[in-house]
């Protein structure tokens, strides 16, 4: 109320005692209500909406690996009061079972080790916390920062992705709502089509940049994929867009073809942009678990990674793979597929997932 006051007395001085008319009141009134609404937007309303659905929508589609999760733990521990080696070694299949990983699983189980060692009486009813601050506290010293929204470094541009992974877990998908999320953003995108191997995989890309309403540069099918990277990234840098996303072909059965054909894409962008491209983000299927953490390894032997893009997390009790791929590969985990929408697909932050993941449900 302090500012209201305020505003009133300025008008006072400023138009003299007799003349604050019932316009004045009003121009006071309406900055009184300025200054509350951005208050409260700052504080928590405005940016808390979206925030809340966010965290809504991370919780429904994590829901089934929760559920698992929660129901072996629940199995674990039956009819102990303390956290002791049987139930670390219950707690350990738990983990493994949920796709976790095994090298993961190990580390996770060698923190809680120590700090039961430490604090000498850990009960069952501490679990759920310990776990959620143990792999928090193992995915942040293993892994560069969180990804901060749909936001990309402003020091050049374009910004150019190159997208790889195996047919059929959701890249071409993915490279559409990110390219929804930025232009949302306020940048200007251009897609690529790369994939010049699969018929359907130029064709949905084209339906993509319709439904998002930006362009698509690609060729006649059997065409070099090299070819059509240069050619999307010469249409950018000639109209001033801000982000490039190059769609590329889902073959893994030969490692050598495979590098030989990323590397001559990588080259000839670099002829266009030397220092391109910015991020090679490796997208894969969480509902399939354990098979993930393969095409990571093939992957990342195969080609220099940079990042990585986990969908299909909804409906699927695998989500824990998120966990084990993001501690063992040392690469930024940067989004999550948890819906068919193009809203569905979000930045992912570690301790937002393992919040989601571990917290018990409020009765």
């Amino acid at each position: 109320m302090g500012r209201f006051f305020i505003a009133l007395l300025q008008i006072i001085l400023q138009f003299g005692r007799n003349q604050v008319n019932l316009q004045g009141i009003m121009r006071v009134c309406t900055i009184y209500m300025e200054i509350r609404a951005k208050k409260i937007c700052r504080s928590m309303g405005f940016f808390d909406i979206f925030s809340s659905k966010k965290k809504e929508k991370l919780d429904s589609g994590l829901a089934k690996t929760k559920e698992s999760v929660f129901t072996k733990i629940s199995r674990a521990i039956a009819g102990k009061s303390k956290v002791d080696e049987e139930v670390l070694d219950n707690l350990e299949e738990v983990l493994i079972t949920s796709d976790v990983g095994v090298d993961t699983t190990l580390e996770i189980i060698r923190r809680i080790e120590e700090r039961v060692a430490r604090d000498k009486y850990v009960s069952t009813s501490e679990l759920n916390n310990i776990l959620r601050e143990e792999i928090a506290a193992l995915l942040t010293e293993n892994n560069t920062d969180d990804t901060e929204g749909f936001n990309l470094p402003t020091d050049h541009k374009p910004y150019i992705i190159l997208v790889v992974g195996v047919n059929g877990v959701g890249k071409t998908t993915t490279i559409g709502k990110l390219a929804y999320q930025f232009k949302k953003a306020g940048k200007q995108v251009v897609l690529g089509a790369a994939d010049t191997f699969r018929a359907a995989a130029v064709e949905q890309l084209c339906i993509w940049g319709e439904r998002v309403g930006v362009p698509v540069v690609k060729q006649q099918m059997g065409s070099d994929p090299a070819s059509v990277a240069y050619d999307t990234v010469s249409s950018a840098v000639a109209s001033g867009a801000d982000v490039v996303l190059i769609d590329t072909a889902g073959r893994l059965h030969n490692k050598v073809g495979l590098m030989n054909e990323l590397t001559k894409i990588r080259n000839v962008i670099a002829k266009v942009v030397p220092d391109g491209p910015d991020d090679v983000m490796l997208v894969l299927d969480g509902s399939t678990g354990q098979n993930a953490f393969e095409q990571a390894k093939q992957f990342t032997a195969a080609t220099k990674v940079t990042s990585m893009a986990i969908t299909k997390l909804d409906g699927t009790a695998k989500g824990g793979v998120v966990i084990g791929i993001s501690e063992q590969f040392k690469i930024p985990v940067r989004y999550i597929g948890l819906g068919e929408a193009m809203e569905d697909l979000q930045a992912f932050n570690r301790r937002e997932f393992v919040d989601s993941l571990f917290s018990e449900e409020k009765k």
